[in-house]
């Protein structure tokens, strides 16, 4: 790691002239206050913060292109930087640099409501996309528990609790545009809903995590706001049995558009942090969309399955405001966590299995939390296999931040021995690169880095996140 420090870290003089560049170009647009650049720096989880050394707020794609040229030209590390909200490091700049902050780059270009699409720059959050289309009878579904950038969830192939019916951004990225490493701009596909007209860049760019090139516009899929929305909540005696509904609900072919797991000690932090009155027990929160009739029959279809399980009453929220107030909730997970514990630091994480082995992973991971004494309330979109832990610590006990670390080791351990992924959908990042090595084989790892070479020998986009080259 030392030599790959020294070899990219920017000497004293390089950092002056691109500072001086910088200044130069963007003025007061570029800051080098010790508070501001800490403020760019991970933020929410126990990766320690590095700070870049210069914070910059472009406010156009030929903007970002001449930031990236100046640094390039002195070898000079970046880090693309949204809302902060990630929870791998991948804000942290270990070698020093630029951040290259995109709040300033944060207008909706163009809605094309006939086509179902909408082109946007990726400091425009998923609310502010929805809150700007609305009055089109049009969404966009992707909703990760924070109000996240768009360019932040791009880059991390963002999830969220629409995900078992509408997909990932993955699913939902029609194209992209981007600066290079070099400072070229390139544009990964035209807006037509289908191409098989060469490789498939968009797919390329979409999580990774700021590695290959600077997200400077995106295309998004939009959806119809249903003609019907029908939310509950239903309890269970036990987590194990909310996971083996969840998956006869997904085995029987039910489209359901959310489906979301809470843990008893997760229900317990809802009530706390949201002031609800919710039984203290494992529960689903599952959400129904489409036409009157058929939200009807898939509700009364869940209702069946979730008895079999020992599950019920199904209580509906019949009124959007307590839709509202549940799912919001549900989004307040992180904050909600720090009620249960107060002082102490949360580590969020998350590991996705296939849906066939949900019930045996998420059984086994509550089971390891007893044993090693440890407090960390489970959510999940356990609809596609996903679930998430919110993991308190004291970080001023020795003792329990090492049973933390190797609780967590255990954790992705038991995805990967279960045929899943060391994450789902928080990406990569910093801290778990060292899982790459046990999630793929030597050749796949070394076309990784072979992209990573071509696009960026340098090595200066994004450095010391997913592969080490």
């Amino acid at each position: 790691m030392n030599d790959i420090l020294s070899a990219i870290r920017p000497d004293v003089v390089a950092l002056e002239r691109v500072t001086h560049a910088l200044v130069a170009r963007f003025g007061a647009r570029v800051v080098t206050n010790e508070t501001v650049r800490m403020q760019h720096a991970n933020t929410l989880t126990w990766v320690a913060a590095q700070a870049p050394d210069i914070v910059v707020y472009p406010e156009t794609t030929e903007e970002v292109a001449e930031i990236v040229k100046i640094c390039a030209a002195h070898r000079i590390p970046m880090v693309p930087f949204g809302t902060g909200t990630s929870f791998e490091g991948h804000t942290n700049a270990p070698f020093g640099g630029v951040s290259i902050d995109m709040n300033r780059m944060n207008a909706v270009l163009a809605v094309h409501a006939e086509d179902l699409d909408c082109v946007v720059q990726p400091g425009v959050t998923r609310k502010q996309v929805n809150e700007f289309i609305r009055d089109t009878g049009l969404f966009f579904p992707i909703d990760p528990g924070a109000d996240a950038s768009l360019g932040g969830m791009v880059s991390t192939r963002a999830s969220g609790t629409n995900a078992v019916r509408y997909g990932t951004m993955k699913d939902n990225v029609i194209s992209l545009t981007a600066v290079l490493p070099n400072g070229e701009i390139i544009h990964t596909a035209s807006r037509a809903k289908k191409s098989a007209a060469g490789y498939d860049l968009t797919r390329l760019l979409v999580g990774s995590e700021g590695t290959l090139g600077i997200i400077t516009e995106i295309t998004l899929k939009l959806y119809g706001i249903p003609e019907a929305i029908s939310a509950g909540i239903c309890p269970f005696p036990s987590v194990k049995a909310a996971c083996d509904a969840t998956i006869m609900t997904i085995q029987s072919g039910i489209p359901v558009a959310r489906i979301e797991l809470a843990d008893e000690v997760q229900v317990k932090a809802f009530n706390v942090h949201s002031k609800l009155t919710l039984p203290e027990t494992p529960m689903l929160f599952v959400e129904f969309h489409g036409s009157e009739s058929s939200v009807k029959e898939q509700a009364e279809r869940f209702r069946d399955i979730a008895a079999e399980f020992g599950g019920g009453p199904f209580e509906w929220a019949t009124k959007p405001e307590d839709r509202t107030r549940l799912w919001q909730a549900r989004h307040d997970a992180y904050w909600s966590a720090l009620a249960l514990r107060p002082g102490s630091k949360v580590i969020a994480t998350d590991v996705c299995v296939p849906i066939s082995r949900l019930a045996d992973c998420v059984e086994a991971t509550q089971q390891d939390l007893a044993k090693t004494r440890l407090i960390a309330p489970i959510v999940g979109h356990v609809g596609d296999g996903n679930f998430h832990l919110t993991l308190l610590c004291n970080m001023e006990d020795a003792d329990e931040i090492e049973r933390c670390r190797l609780f967590l080791h255990r954790l992705v351990e038991r995805s990967l021995a279960m045929e899943g992924t060391c994450t789902g959908e928080h990406g990569v990042g910093q801290e778990k690169m060292k899982y790459l090595l046990k999630e793929y084989n030597t050749a796949t790892l070394d076309v990784m880095r072979s992209i990573k070479r071509a696009l960026d020998p340098m090595n200066i986009m994004n450095p010391g996140k997913i592969v080490v080259v």
